[in-house]
């Protein structure tokens, strides 16, 4: 199911963004990385708007990956001081414009303050409802999501709950990190970069790519709903040919 806007074009019902640029956008200006990752949280901030007032339903951002645990102790650990930080200013936001945050990933690998942070803001906007879903991807790696769902798949055979028959694709997806969300129908990135990064690799078979040079610092409400407009231009076809797909 998709959403219309005003104009009638479909918009996504789930964008999923990869935010990148950060540090080049600091770079640039001759400022510590840190500098640029609190930039990015104001595009965090205005994009969410965004997509809440265009009416996406669930938007998902790339925050911290796997991978990004071997950047230097003290980039990592002001990107969760960052975060906290967030959390507790954009809360009482979250909740009166009715969207809930929601996490994916490892968050038992995030410093034990954060962590607590962040559920208790994700409980807080749960509490009355919500228009939106955002989730905040953390310690998160698509091949380690796709590991884990098999893993946990395994020890149901073991423990003789389903057979290997009993495995299939909603099987696979009902125990990722994204079980009970819709598939992206649009992954936007950000800064230039034409890869995807080991994220939501499974649930972005069908998705539409939007690539754009603008680096995430400078990727605020204009850009947002450009990407919305090349996907409105698009036609979905999953596999299908042209005369199959119903305009």
């Amino acid at each position: 199911m998709t959403a219309k806007s005003s104009a009638g074009n479909t918009i996504p019902r789930h964008v999923a963004i990869i935010m990148d640029g950060n540090g080049r956008w600091a770079k640039k200006r001759m400022w510590n990385r840190l500098r640029g990752h609190r930039e990015g949280a104001e595009s965090v901030d205005v994009v969410t708007e965004a997509a809440r007032t265009a009416g996406v339903e669930y938007l998902t951002l790339y925050a911290f990956s796997t991978e990004n645990w071997s950047r230097p102790a003290d980039e990592v650990n002001g990107l969760w001081a960052l975060l906290e930080e967030f959390l507790e200013k954009k809360r009482e936001k979250l909740v009166r414009n009715r969207i809930r945050l929601h996490f994916i990933g490892h968050l038992e690998h995030l410093p034990a303050g954060v962590r607590k942070k962040a559920l208790e803001v994700k409980r807080a906007t749960e509490e009355h409802g919500w228009d939106m879903t955002l989730t905040l991807a953390l310690s998160y790696g698509a091949r380690d999501e796709i590991t884990c769902a098999a893993r946990e798949i395994a020890r149901m055979v073991e423990r003789g709950e389903i057979t290997a028959n009993d495995i299939s694709e909603s099987a696979i997806s009902a125990h990722l990190f994204t079980a009970g969300i819709p598939d992206p129908d649009l992954v936007i990135r950000t800064s230039g970069e034409l890869r995807v990064s080991n994220f939501l690799l499974w649930q972005s078979a069908y998705a539409e790519y939007y690539f754009t040079e603008t680096l995430w610092p400078d990727f605020r409400e204009k850009e947002f709903l450009d990407a919305l407009r090349a996907y409105a231009g698009r036609h979905r076809r999953f596999g299908r040919t042209g005369d199959q797909v119903k305009e």
